[in-house]
Formats: C-alpha cells, sequence, structure tokens
C-alpha cells in the first residue's frame, strides 16, 4: 500500500470537462485539494459501490473513484461521471451502511443526470475566480503552495461551492433513487437514514462550522421523513451489514488513522491489548504509526502478525515492502510487493509499487536488464489500467532510459509533463521522442497526439 498524497489543481474548465490538467505532487500537509491514491481504500470503496452502480444501470467500470484527502465530511460528483469521497467521511463514519448509504445517494445524482442541470452554475463562475485558479497552479507547480492555496481561495469559496451544489428538489430526487438502488441491491436504507441525522445535528451549527456536505446538499424535514416512512416499510430496513463489510469499513478506518494521525492518538483510539485481545483493525493502525513514528522493529513485528492471521491478504504484504522500501532495505522490500501482487495481479498500483522497487534494485546492480524488463512490463500494465497516472510514466521514462530506449522514454516523460500541466515541456519531449522514433509507430504517433493536446491547452489556458 503506497499512500501517496498528490495536490491536485481543478481548474474550472478541468472540473467541468472531468480532466485535471495540472496534478503536482506535494507534501501532505501542502494546503489544497489532496487526493489520495491507495489500493485497500479504492477497491472497498468500488465493491461498495458496484452493485448500487449496476442496479442504477450504470456501467461501474466508467466511474471514476477519488478518495479526497480532507478531514471534513463531504462526497460529490463532478466532471460527469467522476465520485469524490472525502477520507472525513470515512473516519467519521460509523459502519459501512453509512458510507454506502452516501454512495447510493451520490450515484442518485449521476443517474438522474443532475450534473448536466448545472450548466449555469459554470457560466456564473467569473473571469476572476477562474484567473485564480490559473494563478494558484502556476504558483504551486513553481514550488509555491501556500501562494497557490491562497490565489485559488477565491475560486473555492464562490466557484466550487455553487458548482458542486444541488437544489433541494434534486436532493430528494437522488434520496428516492438511492433507496431504490439499495432495495434492489437487497441492503438497508438505515446507513442513509444516519447519515442524513448526523447532517440534522450539523445544520445547528453556523455555517462557517459546518462541513461541506451540508452547504452543498441542502436537508429538508421532507428528506428525513421520506427515508424513515421507507424503512417503515422495506423488507431490508432491518437487514445487518454484512461481515465482510463490516471487518472493510474498520480497516479502512484504521488505515486512514494511523496514517493521519500521530503514535499518541492513534494508540489512544487503537490501545495495545494482551496477545488474546488484539483485533486486526488495532494492529494495522499500530503497525503504521510505529511505521511513521518511525519505530521500524516494531512496526514490522506488528504487521507479521497481521500476516500470520491472514498470510494472503495482498494489502498486509504491501505495507511490510513499503516499511522496508523507504528504509533503504530494497532486498526485504522486493519479496513483500512481489507477494501482495501474485495475490492482486490485476491491481495496477501495486504493480506500479513493485516495478519502483524493481529500478531501484536494477539500479544497484549496473541496470540489470532482466529486472528493467519485469518492472516495464508491470509499468505497461498500470498505465493500460490508468493513463493518468504521472508516477507511472515517470518511472516508465526512467525505466525506457536505462534500457537504452530512449524514444520510448522521451514518449513516457512526454506523457508525464502533460499530465501534470507541464505543456511546453511535453511538446519539446515529444517532439524528441518524435525524431528518436520510427516514423508512424503506435509511440511516435502518440508523441504527435501529445503535441496537439499540449498546443490545445496552451491556447485554451491563454484565452481564459
Amino acid at each position: 500500500m503506497k499512500y501517496r498524497i498528490y495536490l491536485f489543481v481543478f481548474s474550472i474548465f478541468a472540473l467541468i470537462h472531468g480532466v485535471v490538467l495540472i496534478a503536482q505532487p506535494l507534501e501532505a500537509n501542502a494546503k489544497g485539494i489532496s487526493m489520495i491514491r491507495d489500493a485497500e481504500i479504492e477497491n472497498t470503496i468500488r465493491a461498495y459501490a458496484t452493485p448500487l452502480l449496476q442496479a442504477a444501470g450504470l456501467e461501474p467500470s466508467s466511474i471514476r473513484i477519488h478518495i479526497v484527502n480532507d478531514n471534513t465530511l463531504n462526497a460529490f460528483v463532478a466532471g460527469g461521471q467522476q465520485l469524490f469521497i472525502n477520507t472525513g467521511l470515512i473516519m467519521k463514519s460509523k459502519n459501512a451502511g453509512q458510507i454506502i448509504g452516501v454512495l447510493a445517494h451520490e450515484i442518485g445524482h449521476i443517474a438522474g443526470g443532475h450534473l448536466i442541470k448545472a450548466a449555469q452554475a459554470r457560466k456564473d463562475v467569473s473571469a476572476a475566480v477562474m484567473l485564480g485558479y490559473l494563478l494558484g497552479g502556476a504558483a504551486i507547480i513553481a514550488g509555491r503552495p501556500d501562494a497557490g492555496a491562497a490565489a485559488m481561495q477565491l475560486g473555492t469559496n464562490i466557484g466550487i461551492k455553487n458548482y458542486l451544489s444541488f437544489s433541494r428538489t434534486q436532493e430528494s430526487s437522488a434520496d428516492r433513487a438511492a433507496m431504490r438502488f439499495l432495495d434492489r441491491t437487497g441492503q438497508s436504507a438505515q446507513g442513509l437514514m444516519e447519515f442524513l441525522e448526523v447532517l440534522e445535528d450539523q445544520e445547528l451549527l453556523s455555517a462557517r462550522n459546518q462541513d461541506p456536505y451540508v452547504r452543498t446538499h441542502p436537508l429538508t424535514r421532507e428528506r428525513v421523513d421520506s427515508i424513515r416512512h421507507h424503512l417503515e416499510k422495506s423488507r431490508f430496513a432491518d437487514k445487518p451489514i454484512s461481515a465482510s463489510d463490516r471487518t472493510s469499513h474498520a480497516r479502512m478506518k484504521a488505515k486512514l488513522f494511523g496514517f493521519t494521525q500521530t503514535l499518541s492518538r492513534t494508540l489512544q483510539a487503537y490501545p495495545e491489548r494482551p496477545e488474546n485481545k488484539e483485533t486486526l483493525d488495532g494492529l494495522y493502525a499500530q503497525s503504521i504509526a510505529f511505521y511513521r513514528k518511525p519505530n521500524i522493529p516494531k512496526a514490522i513485528g506488528l504487521i507479521d502478525k497481521l500476516i500470520a492471521k491472514l498470510p494472503k491478504d495482498p494489502y498486509f504484504h504491501e505495507l511490510k515492502g513499503q516499511i522496508y522500501f523507504e528504509n533503504g532495505k530494497i532486498d526485504l522490500a522486493l519479496p513483500s510487493y512481489q507477494m501482495s501482487v501474485d495475490l492482486l495481479p490485476q491491481s495496477g498500483l501495486l504493480k506500479a509499487q513493485l516495478a519502483h522497487a524493481q529500478i531501484e534494485k536494477a539500479q544497484a546492480e549496473n541496470n540489470n536488464p532482466a529486472l528493467l524488463n519485469k518492472a516495464i512490463e508491470n509499468l505497461q500494465f498500470a498505465a493500460d489500467k490508468d493513463t493518468r497516472r504521472p508516477f507511472v510514466w515517470r518511472q516508465l521514462g526512467i525505466a525506457y532510459g536505462r534500457m537504452g530506449k530512449m524514444g520510448k522514454s522521451s514518449r513516457a516523460l512526454a506523457e508525464e509533463a502533460i499530465l501534470r500541466g507541464r505543456f511546453r515541456d511535453a511538446i519539446g519531449i515529444a517532439e524528441r521522442a518524435k525524431k528518436q522514433l520510427k516514423r508512424g509507430t503506435p509511440n511516435w504517433l502518440r508523441a504527435e497526439d501529445i503535441i496537439t493536446t499540449a498546443r490545445e491547452n496552451m491556447r485554451l489556458k491563454k484565452n481564459r
């Protein structure tokens, strides 16, 4: 599990069209909208959402799920079929049913075409707001995240809030759709009801202290009464949450707690216990917190306990690999990363992490071609799974470069540059790739596409 935090600068154009024009990795404490990439959390949310999406008549693979590193209670849909959920909502939720209820509601917005009806909100976003986002993005890329965040604040307060806001009518419509989807999947709407009760408490707070979800998803007494009435007649009202959903929810919360809170706070929430009373989620949170301290021997001892309990769990092996890798123990990291991939071979995120370790090991062995070839194979799989990960393209560029395949290296680095919003760099690198590659080959044609796309982005940016 590689807990990567990226600051994504969303221009208004990007939000509307569902693309990220600028993506720059920053420190975890940089201000802005930061996104977490984590195989376990993404797969858990995906598992909760898939049956609901199918019940809504939507293709699950067409919906992109994003985990936002933000402690506030929020979830929203934007840019077409893209669903965002805050870590704060996950950590504050009491059970998986509450998360599932929120997902059902947000899927109701997608299925109801409510994003299309927000077109007027896009027109209301002023030129000053867009300029703030552009200036903020430029400052962040220049290495000044605080200045960038300040420039973007106007856009956040005015433009994005309005864009993501839904009317009371649309909220009620999404609730009704959510209840249908939950019934069709044989799940209780109790979690959705519990979540709305949390929002009722939020409404007593001043607007300044409310979580974003309350401000963008207006709550009414009619909405609450409607769901209560549904529960009174639904045959699934009392259906308990499945054991697997309870476990996955507890693990998500433990992982997030361990990665976002101090060791002392983690041990307060997940206290150390006698061996016969240790819980899986407790050991998980503790192992992560001790790793971050850092107390590596303690962390490894705890993760080994987890592996002893569940030897075929890919995420425990992944965490062990990460602990070793980030402490310079590549030889120990590789077997753990490889085991995680063997156990979950369809995960592009896990394969990218294994590839990173393979590249580092290859460098220590005079660019061992066998290891570099394995890394390229894993990275290509990851890129095919998700073409919008700059980290993957960067690593591909490095691996191809060390193999002496400079044309493919340049093409990969051009992909990275355009994803990070470095359009001039993307054009220059792609032009170099075209000179190094055989004319008309897929890589040559893709380099030409990158040049065209980068120029179009520069034109759009100039005209805003």
